[in-house]
């Protein structure tokens, strides 16, 4: 479906919103990857305070630890711009979830683990993707875990903070930066809730 019309000129929220948790997965999925990068940046942008997104966002309450979760994306960096990012509930950490990235370039750059956690501050209300905290544990199916220092891995996943804000029930979308700068990267996830 094309909820362009609800971008431009004027960004309407609620009625994307609304247009967005009327679709299958699927229908989401679409709709997020023919927004522009200039599109998810301005969605980046307005959605700050619409939906104060907690971290059952990413994995509902209802999955128990170790389930995976995953959220299929799209980004701005013109590389390698469709990826899944699949999170689970962890104990024993100082982070209740646990991520990593699947994507084409994953055999050269690694698998991009990374905590996730509430924002605070001007970020509360948000979601945090910090790709120098690594959890101890992992269900059996993902891969290696694999701390962000290595050559390549270093340079794609060290010193990353990703920022995610709420537009739906199911679509979020997020800003990546970098060493404390913002990369000028945005992306959509799209979540596929477990069976």
């Amino acid at each position: 479906m094309d909820v362009s019309v609800l971008l431009e000129p004027e960004i309407n929220l609620e009625r994307l919103a609304e247009i967005l948790d009327g679709l299958g997965h699927e229908g989401r999925v679409h709709a997020t990857r023919t927004w522009s990068g200039k599109q998810k940046k301005a969605l980046f942008e307005k959605a700050k305070g619409f939906k104060p997104v907690e971290i059952d966002f990413l994995v509902p309450s209802s999955v128990g630890n170790l389930v995976e979760v995953v959220h299929t994306g799209h980004n701005t960096t013109g590389i390698h711009p469709h990826f899944k990012k699949h999170f689970t509930r962890i104990e024993g950490e100082d982070f209740p979830i646990a991520g990593y990235n699947e994507q084409s370039l994953a055999m050269f750059s690694g698998p991009g683990y990374f905590a996730a956690y509430a924002g605070e501050g001007d970020r509360k209300g948000e979601l945090v993707f910090d790709y120098d905290k690594i959890t101890k544990t992992k269900p059996e199916s993902w891969p290696k875990i694999e701390k962000n220092d290595g050559f390549i891995s270093g340079l794609v996943n060290g010193g990353m903070i990703d920022y995610l804000r709420a537009l739906s029930t199911h679509v979020s979308v997020g800003e990546a930066y970098k060493n404390g700068k913002t990369r000028g990267f945005w992306f959509t996830l799209v979540r596929k809730d477990p069976n």
